[in-house]
């Protein structure tokens, strides 16, 4: 592990302690596999409005989309280990199946908070942007991912959170 990730670590290791910001980190893992958190929150927002629903389908699609790119492209290119196996024994998280660089978790957050964002403008992109960082930085908290690859993550999900809508709106 590169101090810069040992760092950051040893930072987070008081919220390991907290009971609080341990069920808030680990249920942010939790619901951030699959990117479950996005799709809930793109659904729920489409109740009662055909447009949100358009919304919720192009969201749903482009995370899938997202997924491939990262957890079937990027990740294979890089084949980074992770810090764990299974996340630290504090946290009941499910064992990932790719390598560790970047975070998928993170590339979907950053990934969801651009479309979402989009869709609805601020003040409640400040809302998905929090909910991003958190579920972004659980990943570090249970020890599934290096710090650096949160950020790889983070910079990817920003990335395709520009390309794919742009590719999108061709085809469509």
């Amino acid at each position: 592990m590169s101090t810069f990730d040992q760092r950051a670590d040893n930072a987070l290791e008081p919220l390991r302690h907290n009971k609080i910001t341990n069920s808030i980190f680990g249920l942010a893992s939790t619901v951030g596999d699959f990117s479950m958190i996005w799709h809930v929150i793109a659904w729920i927002r489409a109740i009662g409005s055909r447009d949100r629903m358009n919304e919720a389908i192009a969201l749903s699609l482009a995370l899938g989309v997202e997924s491939l790119i990262v957890n079937q492209g990027i990740k294979r290119l890089f084949k980074r280990e992770r810090p764990t196996t299974s996340g630290d024994h504090r946290f009941d998280v499910r064992t990932p199946s790719t390598s560790s660089f970047p975070s998928g978790h993170a590339s979907s957050a950053a990934f969801a908070v651009c479309l979402l964002t989009a869709y609805t403008g601020f003040p409640l992109g400040y809302l998905w942007i929090a909910i991003g960082v958190i579920v972004a930085l659980s990943r570090v908290v249970v020890r599934i991912h290096h710090f650096s690859d949160i950020l790889g993550g983070i910079l990817t999900g920003l990335t395709l959170g520009l390309i794919v809508p742009a590719i999108f709106q061709l085809i469509v």
